[in-house]
């Protein structure tokens, strides 16, 4: 078994039976649906095998912070990925690398570099896609357990606010995640006008 295939059957185990029951948006699947997007993203930007590595070991360390707290969660995976990640023969180069992409899914979203921004857009692919309103249901849902008063209209409110300051990083993402996104953003404000 390869270093990654070790690390992803270890981290899949501990997010499945650490991470709390109301995270209905932050859990497994994202991380999986977040690592799929990572490697598809990173293979039309063309990055090398090594980068490539690095990019999918972010990708499964990014919410495990999770664990800990909702609250910082990135700074708390970047911990966790450095106290394991020696044990698996990564260096403390390769592991500063994989920290900067973890913050770098942090809102608002900074990347500085080109890997940082793939996993940046990995995270948040599926503003423009088919799949929003079903995924952003999964987040509502997540943000009712801390926020329970929580209305339709804030709701619709604060999607609106963010798709509006969101913008991808990637080139593959700027030229085919774009247009979906603002299609997304005018049938939100639809909906709001209609119950407004």
């Amino acid at each position: 078994m390869n270093r990654f295939s070790e690390l992803y059957e270890k981290i899949l185990r501990d997010l499945e039976k650490n991470l709390p029951e109301f995270l209905t948006y932050h859990d497994l699947n994202h991380t999986k649906l977040v690592l799929e997007k990572a490697i598809f993203i990173g293979k039309k930007e063309q990055i090398s095998a090594k980068e490539l590595l690095l990019l999918k070991i972010a990708a499964i360390y990014h919410d495990t912070g999770y664990k800990v707290s909702n609250e910082n969660h990135e700074a708390e995976s970047c911990k966790i990925a450095e106290s394991e990640l020696p044990y698996f023969g990564f260096n403390s180069h390769e592991i500063g690398q994989i920290c900067e992409m973890i913050m770098a899914t942090k809102i608002p979203q900074q990347p500085k570099t080109t890997l940082e921004g793939i996993l940046a857009d990995a995270d948040l692919e599926y503003l423009g896609t088919y799949e929003y309103n079903l995924i952003s249901q999964k987040l509502y849902n997540e943000v009712k357990h801390f926020r329970p008063d929580l209305t339709d209209k804030q709701w619709l409110e604060i999607q609106i606010g963010f798709l509006s300051k969101h913008h991808y990083h990637t080139k593959f993402c700027k030229r085919n995640r774009e247009p979906k996104k603002l299609e997304n953003l005018q049938k939100i404000k639809e909906r709001l006008r209609l119950i407004s």
